[in-house]
């Protein structure tokens, strides 16, 4: 294609305003020397009304990521990101591997070192130039993006930008990377970028017609079919679409640890959050975006049972191992493939087994209100609060549409989400410290509806609070965070107990690399963002400091933190977490 020639702008002001023309809403940048062209060009771009995406200043690169995760989650737009050089790119690798696993597009920009030692337009002239630069700067984020690649010429800069975006949304989805030297951001262009809709963005792979046809056998024979959703519920419409394939067809549902929610949690069909004892007595076992839908450790599915894999790569290739056993796998986008398998089960009669199965599910949820209740007794009886507790209590004082993130293992059955995109959970990636980005870009998005994030002690220090409640008093975003605050790793106490469980470690109080004590007092820490703090040591405590910390949200437009001080227990978390 021909491309006619424009009035000469720099790279980085052509590289603004594509991202603008692709609907980039913001860029959370975390600056260093090579942003001067990222800079002027903003500001240029100011005395000329052009549009470019907002510039977000994020004190933190993994907070900036984390942003970005959780404003694509609210609006399914994609962001970008810029980076300092490597140094920069290597404290974000982290919240990079939580949106490769969560399947989450991402445009991640870095400065490269200036290439040049004298004599051109940016070239180094600060004594980290040297140091700073790499042989092979992508590689460190190779395995956790689709394409990796560096601006060569000013005059590609808008190529650049369009080949990122489309590669970012084809299937399935994920984050690109691209470093920009700073003599090319300096260099200017005159070619015109290419048409939007010339700009190639796949559709979405469709499933195979053939490969519904026996899925549908296969339902249609079934006594006790199961479908286990793992990411599945993160997109507008998925939640329905599941909910309508599963009323009409009698299928029970599992959100084995979700990320969202894939159906609304008061939904006849929606079985609960554990697997066990379920896989075991299945016939048929659907699996809908689900990195690990059962711990073969632990569980041990019906081996006569057929497992079926629905997903953009059902397979997930990008795992370096996976092998769960598999008689079907579906390719597809899988809200897609759902639907597809909706439309050609109405076309057939009823299963013979829908009574069988009905009688199944009311089983389940009377054994899921039980376990709920029993719950919530034994927590009201405690001095110090335990997350069941929490879950309790902040089930009581958050409304149907608030936002809720949970960077912890945390007891879902004691939580209602009648409403999808209410629920966002930790990235199958466990890379901690992203809870609090993900409620500021959640709330970003959503500026009148309340934002709530769960997360432990070592969490809440990972995510770097300072830089995180630094944004929220800048943008004015109040949230609110509840800190479960164990003083532990309770995830390491855990993984040690199951491989050790009557080992010197479960003997003793004060296990090596563990413990996080003396507990900082967290809550002061927002204060210095001007924010409400409160420390909890008493469950009993607990429902009326949430009010005030609503309160602050609410009528003080301020943001607050919770503090709760809790109790460990080994064997009533490790059961919790391995029913």
């Amino acid at each position: 294609m021909t491309q006619t020639s424009a009035e000469p702008v720099t790279a980085a002001e052509a590289f603004l305003a594509r991202l603008g023309a692709h609907g980039v809403d913001y860029l959370f940048g975390n600056a260093g020397t090579d942003f001067p062209s990222i800079i002027e060009g903003y500001c240029r771009a100011r005395e000329t009304n052009r549009p470019v995406p907002t510039p977000i200043a994020v004190p933190h690169e993994n907070l900036a990521i984390a942003m970005a995760h959780g404003y694509y989650h609210a609006t399914g737009r994609t962001q970008a990101v810029m980076l300092h050089v490597n140094v920069g790119t290597a404290n974000a690798i982290c919240g990079l591997f939580n949106a490769s696993r969560d399947k989450v597009p991402i445009l991640l920009f870095a400065g490269r070192t200036p290439i040049t030692e004298y004599d051109s337009v940016g070239a180094r002239n600060v004594f980290i130039h040297w140091g700073q630069e790499m042989f092979d700067q992508g590689g460190m984020v190779r395995e956790t993006v689709k394409w990796d690649y560096e601006l060569r010429t000013a005059d590609q800069v808008t190529q650049v930008v369009d080949r990122a975006m489309a590669i970012a949304l084809s299937e399935p989805r994920g984050p690109t990377y691209v470093t920009l030297p700073r003599e090319i951001l300096a260099q200017e262009t005159s070619k015109s970028p290419a048409k939007l809709c010339e700009v190639v963005r796949p559709a979405p792979p469709a499933p195979d017609p053939m490969a519904l046809e026996q899925l549908a056998d296969w339902v249609t024979d079934a006594a006790r079919p199961l479908i286990i959703c793992g990411g599945y519920g993160q997109r507008t419409g998925d939640a329905n679409t599941l909910a309508c394939l599963v009323d009409r067809h009698a299928l029970p549902v599992i959100a084995y640890r979700p990320r969202h929610s894939p159906i609304p949690s008061n939904h006849p069909w929606h079985i609960g959050f554990e697997v066990g004892a379920h896989v075991e007595s299945a016939d048929l076992i659907i699996v809908v975006d689900s990195d690990a839908p059962w711990l073969p450790q632990l569980h041990k599915p019906n081996p006569d049972a057929r497992v079926v894999h629905i997903g953009p790569d059902p397979l997930l290739s990008d795992y370096v191992m996976r092998n769960y056993p598999s008689h079907l796998g579906i390719t597809g986008q899988s809200s897609l493939v759902l639907a597809g398998l909706d439309a050609v089960l109405s076309k057939r009669g009823p299963s013979p087994y829908v009574a069988e199965r009905r009688k199944m599910v009311n089983a389940a949820q009377a054994s899921l209100r039980e376990i709920r209740s029993k719950a919530v007794r034994a927590a009201s009886m405690k001095s110090l609060s335990t997350t069941p507790w929490i879950a309790h209590c902040l089930n009581a004082a958050k409304g149907p549409e608030d936002l809720v993130v949970t960077e912890m293992v945390f007891p879902m059955h004691l939580l209602d989400f009648p409403n999808p995109g209410c629920h966002f959970g930790l990235s199958p990636a466990g890379g901690l410290g992203w809870g609090l980005g993900e409620s500021i870009g959640l709330k970003l998005a959503n500026p009148d509806r309340r934002v709530i994030a769960v997360v432990g002690d070592g969490s809440y220090m990972f995510g770097n609070p300072t830089p995180a409640h630094f944004v929220c008093e800048a943008l004015g975003l109040p949230i609110l965070t509840i800190i479960v605050n164990n003083a532990m790793w309770g995830a390491v106490r855990r993984a040690t107990l199951s491989m050790y469980p009557s080992g010197a470690a479960s003997r003793s109080n004060d296990a090596p690399l563990t413990h996080l004590k003396p507990s900082p007092r967290f809550e002061h820490v927002v204060e210095a963002s001007g924010g409400f703090s409160e420390s909890v040591k008493n469950s009993a405590d607990l429902p009326d400091a949430l009010e005030r910390a609503l309160y602050a949200l609410d009528v003080e437009k301020r943001q607050a933190v919770l503090n709760v001080i809790c109790e460990y227990a080994d064997g009533a978390a490790a059961a919790d977490a391995n029913r």
